[in-house]
């Protein structure tokens, strides 16, 4: 695996226009954030060696090269899921290279539905924590060499990057909340126990994603932010049923405040 992560970086190092330092992940619904960079480069996943491919809706799967905020960025413009089939070194792969690529910042971004009985569709949550309930840690098996083999994950979301956006959210009144996001494996959405359970562990949202990337992250040394959009709700009374299309249409409505929240933490960052 490590020498395909390097293979990789390798043949994208020969085609990058910039050396950035951050790199965002774009998730469901989300990728419109993408119109705000000024694209200097995009390589489809299909062309790059050893990558995987994206194959859910809404994830238009390409690598940009540009910039926002006034600084140097990779975006993944589509992400990798555990329920798509692939192992967890598959999901974080690009992180692996992205590393390996010199990134030191990532920003991770996804759709969520909400477990705390305060939030509303259209929320945007900063993830503060996570809770691991998928079935596969992305660091089992050999340890690769960018980091120990326990890693300590007492912070893994940065406090000065939250506290950044805090500030920023204040200034351009902004409305965030602030919560603990639940990882599942997926694909089928959360049944009402399942969500009282996931409330009762803790958890604010829930999704199908970040947490795998976070934690690579973090086993790289990278500085980790996270925000999820709530577009759907796990509440008693309050639960209806809920389509990938409901999904979209939720994080869309939502995604003009993440772009301008997140443009801002990359330019002060």
């Amino acid at each position: 695996m490590y020498t395909k992560i390097l293979e990789t970086a390798a043949w994208i190092k020969e085609r990058m226009p910039n050396t950035p330092l951050t790199a965002i992940i774009l998730g469901t619904g989300l990728g419109r954030l993408s119109e705000k960079i000024e694209k200097t480069l995009c390589i489809p996943y299909s062309s790059i060696p050893n990558f995987p491919v994206s194959t859910v809706e809404g994830h238009s799967g390409q690598l940009i090269f540009g910039q926002l905020g006034g600084k140097d960025i990779i975006a993944m413009d589509g992400r990798f899921h555990y329920y798509e089939g692939y192992n967890m070194r598959e999901v974080t792969f690009p992180i692996r290279v992205m590393y390996e690529l010199g990134i030191k910042t990532l920003f991770v971004s996804n759709a969520a539905g909400g477990t705390n009985p305060s939030f509303r569709i259209g929320d945007i949550m900063v993830i503060i924590d996570h809770i691991n309930y998928m079935p596969e840690n992305p660091l089992h098996g050999p340890n690769i060499p960018t980091g120990p083999r326990f890693p300590d994950m007492s912070e893994a979301y940065d406090s000065e990057l939250i506290e950044l956006a805090d500030s920023i959210a204040a200034e351009k009144k902004i409305k965030v909340r602030h919560g603990v996001y639940l990882a599942t494996q997926g694909p089928t959405y959360e049944t009402p126990a399942e969500y009282r359970m996931f409330a009762h562990w803790g958890a604010d949202a829930v999704g199908m994603s970040t947490v795998p990337e976070v934690i690579v992250a973090h086993h790289c040394g990278m500085r980790c932010f996270g925000v999820s959009i709530i577009t759907d709700l796990g509440l008693n009374g309050k639960i209806i049923k809920v389509t990938h299309e409901d999904v979209q249409k939720a994080a869309n409505e939502a995604q003009p405040r993440m772009a301008a929240l997140m443009e801002e933490m990359i330019r002060r960052s």
